[in-house]
């Protein structure tokens, strides 16, 4: 089916308008079961209860498949009777049903209950004990626990689901900062057998942890956790076999210090994490840049089509409808096939489908012409092992706003600007990474010195004045000649960039391609697909 443009700008906001791009016509895109994008929604038993309308409102705004959750922190929520009797009904009203399950718990910093979860017990499992001795709730993996969620998923799969999502959280460690695993006795005692290790060498783990010391030590500890995470899924998979499908959420940057070791969830659905779950945390620009750099870099390790967003809302109206429709276009510069809304027990507000329903077309749509396409460019999107087993979770993000094309990469490059993390940085300074060819760019506050790097804040102002003198330098790609926070993805197999506003302001923009200049006008948070861009 092809959309006419005049109905298409209308219903969706404009495109690019000036010269080049009303010279070049309207854009056509297939609709329909053909449609590479698609939309879930996570919504309690309780809240279709309490609003009869809601699975029609969501039907009708472009949601296909909705997710129950009947097993929560080691609690049955809702009876598996009456799962059944919910997955009949909502597909009845035109949804396919899935099912979500909490296996561990919801972290906190202490053994109680985290605060956001008001009604809800602590579970009967053994609390996870931080590097200091705190105790923490949920996120640990004790005796008992693996049993417990192979009986759920057991359960669960006979209500047909298709696909089971471990859900919030499955993983080792309390927050995406975290060095994750529980340091109780009895793991420290497994621990130190296994390896031979004496008490003196458990005191250098801790200072390893606490200093972020990517060392053998913390090799060892990060990978046992990792071994530990890896076998409770497997049970569980099993579990679910032949009857259901079995994914794995994966929060913020989550990675093999939170237990994740990436590489064994390749072929398993897979929610790419997400943090900017509220208009504070998502209106900055680094927000913004934060959430794509991490969609971008679990997409290093899953597949589009078995790609998942965590579309979430808390408190469930602390997200506006109009962020919330933002945030659609990380999972279409990413090629995140599926987006799931969510936003706990209870759901948004109704009107935020109003303003969701459009935004999803429009995504969906862009969506098409981008599948399968990898955005490249001079800025090197880079998280490396040393992130990955002992970093923060503060990326080098903000150069994603420079309006210049991007890639993603596994290793340094030879070539381009490649934009370090403190810990990233620190692994080449003392000689661990070997780095030739690629201009590395490190902040200056991760307190190492790099032959021949450029320490550089992470701003806006010190980002663009450094971008005013590198752009001489920069041949070959299209780019955004002012100075304004736009993510500028070029997709040269497709002939296309999309421009996404960062701002919450409306901008004039002007995309320079060698000689040719095309103008655009973007809407505050809008974004827009450019083609013939090769």
């Amino acid at each position: 089916m092809t959309i006419d443009r005049r109905k298409f700008l209308t219903r969706c906001g404009a495109y690019g308008v000036g010269a080049w791009a009303a010279a070049r016509g309207g854009l056509s895109f297939s609709q329909g079961n053909e449609s590479v994008r698609n939309f879930h929604a996570s919504i309690s038993i309780d809240a279709f209860k309490n609003d009869p309308g809601l699975p029609k409102i969501v039907r009708e705004a472009g949601i296909t498949d909705v997710w129950v959750a009947c097993f929560l922190q080691g609690q049955w929520h809702h009876s598996i009777e009456e799962t059944t009797e919910w997955r009949d009904r909502l597909e009845s009203e035109g949804l396919a049903v899935h099912n979500i399950t909490v296996p561990f718990g919801h972290p906190s910093f202490t053994e109680k209950v985290p605060d956001y979860m008001p009604g809800v017990a602590a579970n009967k499992w053994k609390p996870g004990i931080r590097p200091d001795g705190r105790k923490h709730y949920g996120v640990a993996l004790h005796e008992g626990i693996t049993e417990a969620n192979v009986e759920t998923v057991e359960r669960i799969k006979t209500t047909n689901p298709g696909t089971i999502f471990l859900d919030d959280d499955f993983r080792l460690a309390p927050s995406p900062a975290d060095i994750g695993g529980c340091f109780c006795e009895e793991h420290k005692q497994r621990f130190l057998k296994k390896h031979g290790l004496s008490e003196k060498d458990w005191a250098s783990l801790l200072t390893a942890v606490q200093e972020r010391d990517f060392n053998d030590l913390l090799r060892a500890w990060v990978g046992d956790i990792c071994d530990d995470l890896t076998a409770c899924f497997r049970a569980q998979q099993q579990a679910a076999s032949p009857e259901a499908e079995l994914g794995i959420m994966v929060m913020y940057l989550g990675s093999e210090k939170a237990g994740i070791r990436l590489e064994d969830y390749r072929d398993v659905p897979f929610r790419v994490g997400e943090l900017m779950f509220n208009d504070k945390s998502f209106a900055p620009v680094k927000g913004k840049t934060n959430e794509l750099f991490s969609s971008l870099f679990h997409r290093r390790f899953v597949e589009p089509i078995r790609a998942y967003s965590e579309t979430t809302a808390w408190p469930p109206d602390g997200l506006s409808a109009e962020n919330m429709a933002a945030k659609l276009v990380i999972s279409t510069l990413s090629d995140v096939r599926s987006t799931m809304f969510m936003s706990g027990n209870t759901p948004f507000p109704r009107t935020h489908w109003e303003v969701l329903a459009p935004a999803m077309r429009k995504n969906r749509e862009v969506h098409q012409a981008l599948a399968g396409h990898k955005p490249r460019g001079p800025f090197k999107h880079f998280w490396g092992e040393a992130s990955r087993w002992a970093g923060d979770a503060n990326p080098y993000s903000l150069f994603l706003a420079l309006g210049v094309p991007f890639e993603v990469v596994e290793e340094i490059p030879e070539e381009g600007w490649t934009f370090l993390s403190d810990a990233d940085a620190r692994q080449i300074s003392a000689g661990r990474v070997v780095a030739s060819g690629s201009n590395l760019i490190h902040r200056p506050e991760s307190g190492v010195e790099i032959q021949g790097a450029l320490p550089r804040g992470e701003d806006l102002k010190t980002l663009f004045e450094w971008r005013k003198e590198t752009l001489p330098e920069i041949k070959g790609v299209p780019y955004v000649e002012e100075e304004e926070p736009v993510v500028c993805g070029w997709y040269p197999t497709a002939g296309a960039v999309l421009l996404w506003n960062l701002s919450e302001a409306p901008k004039d923009l002007t995309v320079r391609f060698g000689d040719a200049r095309r103008q655009v006008r973007l809407a505050p948070l809008d974004f827009t697909l450019l083609t013939e861009m090769s």
